[in-house]
């Protein structure tokens, strides 16, 4: 018995290193292997989870937002519960494609697949030139990932042991990645006080015209998005491919033995789907979502006119929620049956796992690395004036809740406290927009 290990049967690792030099294209296509049939796929794809039954709410969002009958409470309210399955469904292709492409490059498009319902939103916010609550969702989105799922995670998963673990060398890139993300939004906000500051100090009129610091913005918050984008794809060309022959982030001497396991078990488990049926339903989803999103947007409009709803609490809170709201009814249902399980002695509960649940944090990497310099650049070439000047409150939140998470993980470790920490600073309020610099052409600056 591995003693190591808890006291549990670890995967047979004779197999490991063949996976590790074997070729990704031989790995995807299942060379050698009988590979899943289509219906088989098509069945597994449908009875993953039971919030697909939600699906069925598609049609129905979709005819209430084309005949307009319906109060704009409804719309918004079909509209979420629609996007719903679909985002489950993503974290399900996620982990059947991480069969077939490994670990590490699994989970790369696990996060990004995770990000795909933000991601969207922000560029229907863009084309429809809601700047400023686009703003506010990428604030909201980061910090949702950066603090309330990863507290709740370490809090439930530190609960029954000392600590739990991290991986040295990711958590080391994360924070210098983190950092360099929000810094990036705080050199605007740093030049818009600094020009405020003398605008109000000065007694000539030299107060730069609108258009013309709007200008200045736009220059600067485009060469930062081409910087954040290579770093990010540098980022990534390091961590799938470090230098060195053989070496990956498994064979790292500071990788906790469970995540090795964790590359052990998918070495020897069978998916359940056809990977290319996998590809297909994906895009198909895609799709869909993108819609049923685009109808969510719409109806956030008239409810910030006819309600006290603000575009800030919307962008911070409203909207990043729904790309939980998936995991957070699967988290529910399963604490709510873990209990009783527990309660009643159903069944002998589980081994707590050492390896700690922070791959929300890599989510809001990426979308501050990845999706928000896209969006920027999208901006560009669509003559729409996004730029990087948040609100003075929204960077101080995030470099607050950078710097704490840094704080969190910076010895590769957590524990419950540490979970609890953090769960209990996500908070949200409001503040009065920098709006005139977001106007496009034709619109008022509230908008």
């Amino acid at each position: 018995m591995d003693v190591e290990n808890n006291g549990r049967m670890p995967f047979p690792r004779r197999d490991t290193v063949k996976h590790a030099v074997m070729s990704r294209w031989d790995r995807f296509r299942r060379k050698g292997k009988k590979n899943v049939g289509v219906l088989v796929s098509v069945k597994e794809i449908v009875t993953c989870s039971w919030l697909n039954i939600l699906i069925l709410v598609t049609p129905v969002a979709w005819w209430a937002h084309f005949s307009g009958k319906l109060h704009y409470s409804v719309d918004f309210s079909l509209s979420f519960l629609s996007i719903i399955p679909h985002e489950k469904l993503f974290d399900f292709y996620g982990e059947q494609m991480q069969l077939y492409l490994g670990k590490d490059v699994g989970d790369l498009l696990t996060i990004t697949l995770n990000n795909v319902v933000e991601g969207t939103l922000a560029i229907i916010l863009l084309t429809k030139c809601r700047l400023k609550l686009l703003q506010s969702t990428i604030t909201g989105v980061v910090v949702l990932h950066l603090l309330l799922i990863p507290g709740a995670a370490f809090f439930t998963g530190g609960a029954r042991i000392w600590e739990q673990d991290l991986h040295p060398a990711h958590t080391q890139l994360n924070h210098s990645l983190l950092t360099v993300g929000v810094l990036a939004l705080l050199l605007p906000a740093t030049f818009y006080a600094a020009v405020s500051g003398l605008a109000s100090n000065s007694t000539t009129n030299s107060t730069p015209s609108t258009e013309v610091l709007q200008t200045e913005f736009l220059q600067m918050s485009r060469g930062l998005a081409v910087i954040l984008l290579l770093i990010y794809i540098a980022s990534r060309i390091y961590y799938h491919n470090p230098p060195g022959k053989g070496h990956n982030m498994l064979n790292h001497p500071g990788t906790p033995e469970e995540l090795r396991n964790a590359e052990d078990k998918l070495a020897h488990t069978e998916p359940k789907v056809n990977q290319w049926v996998c590809l297909a339903f994906l895009a198909v989803n895609v799709g869909v979502m993108a819609a049923t999103a685009e109808w969510l947007a719409d109806s956030i409009e008239p409810m910030v006119a006819a309600t006290s709803v603000t575009q800030e609490w919307s962008g911070i809170v409203l909207l990043p929620i729904v790309s939980f709201s998936a995991d957070g009814a699967i988290a529910v249902g399963y604490f709510i049956h873990r209990t009783l399980s527990r309660l009643l002695k159903l069944k002998t509960p589980e081994a707590p796992t050492t390896l700690a649940k922070a791959e929300a944090i890599d989510l809001s990497i990426q979308f501050l690395l990845f999706w928000t310099p896209i969006v920027t650049l999208l901006g560009w070439w669509t003559n729409k004036p996004f730029n990087l000047l948040f609100d003075f409150f929204e960077v101080g939140l995030l470099i607050g809740a950078c710097f704490l998470v840094n704080y969190v993980t910076q010895d590769a470790k957590t524990n419950w406290i540490e979970g609890f920490r953090v769960l209990c600073t996500w908070f949200y309020n409001g503040q009065p927009a920098i709006a005139s610099l977001l106007a496009c052409s034709g619109s008022t600056a509230t908008e």
